[in-house]
């Protein structure tokens, strides 16, 4: 995945420095080139190729929040769920 937006960042970087240092070029058309040929389109394919493993991450987050227990010691009894105190006798 990441092969192909290494080769376009390449790509996109010659389209830039070509903008900039042509005779009818300018710097601000290369800046244009470099974030509507490159920033933008290489930001969306990356957020949309990342999404399955950002999901990934997340199933696993919650698997592993469901395993941890709520009481440290590991006793059957929830820390969510008040016991009364032992009432002593005088």
């Amino acid at each position: 995945m990441y092969i192909v937006a290494i080769a376009w960042a390449f790509v996109v970087a010659l389209m830039t420095l070509a903008e900039a240092t042509s005779s009818q070029g300018t710097v601000l058309g290369a800046l244009f080139t470099l974030l509507l040929y490159g920033v933008l389109p290489l930001g969306v394919v990356l957020y949309i190729l990342g999404t399955p493993a950002r999901r990934r991450a997340r199933q696993r987050a919650a698997e592993a929040a469901v395993a941890i227990s709520d009481d440290p010691d590991g006793s059957s009894v929830s820390a969510r769920v008040p016991i009364a105190p032992e009432r002593e006798e005088t």
